[in-house]
C-alpha cells in the first residue's frame, strides 16, 4: 500500500514546511514513512517465466545451500520444502546439466500462452547423459522439436 500525501508541520518561528511522502512496507509487514514521491513500479513484461527455469533456479540454490552447510542433505530439503526426498532429486538433477545448457534454460523466453514448451520431464533424459556434448545435441533436439531454435 503506497500513497502520497502532502505532509505540513508549522515550526515554533511560524515557518510551514511542507514535502511529499509516502508509505512503504516495511520488515514483517511493517508501514514505514518516506520522504519523496512514490516511485513508479517496474513495468512487468508480459507472459510467465517457465516452470523449468524457476525449478532451474531452485536446484542452484538448494546446491549452494547444501554446499554452506545450511542444510545437510537432499533429505533435509525435502522436510523444508514439504516435498518428497524423490522429487528434490529429480529438481536437483538439473544440477547434472553442462553449464551452458543451464544458463540457456535459465534464460527461456516467457510464455505468453498455453503450456511451457520445455518440462522438466522432458530434460529428464538429458540430465541422466553424462556426456556434456551428448547433452548438448540431446537439447539441441529437444529445442528443435519445441520450436525454440
Amino acid at each position: 500500500m503506497s500513497s502520497d500525501f502532502a505532509l505540513r508541520e508549522q515550526n515554533s518561528h511560524g515557518f510551514t514546511v511542507e514535502c511529499k511522502v509516502h508509505f512503504r512496507k516495511g520488515r514483517c509487514g511493517r508501514k514505514r514513512l518516506r520522504r519523496g514521491e512514490r516511485p513508479r513500479p517496474r513495468p512487468v513484461p508480459p507472459g510467465t517465466i517457465p516452470r523449468v527455469s524457476r525449478l532451474m533456479a531452485l536446484a542452484i540454490r538448494f546446491q549452494r545451500l547444501i554446499d554452506e552447510g545450511a542444510v545437510q542433505d537432499y533429505a533435509d530439503l525435502a522436510r523444508l520444502g514439504q516435498v518428497t526426498r524423490a522429487r528434490v532429486t529429480q529438481i536437483m538433477n538439473l544440477i547434472h546439466l553442462a553449464p551452458d545448457i543451464q544458463e540457456e534454460i535459465l534464460f527461456l523466453p516467457r510464455t505468453l500462452k498455453g503450456h511451457d514448451p520445455i518440462t522438466e520431464r522432458k530434460l529428464r533424459s538429458i540430465t541422466a547423459e553424462p556426456d556434456w556434448e551428448k547433452q548438448r545435441r540431446m537439447w539441441r533436439s529437444l529445442k528443435e522439436t519445441e520450436h525454440l531454435t
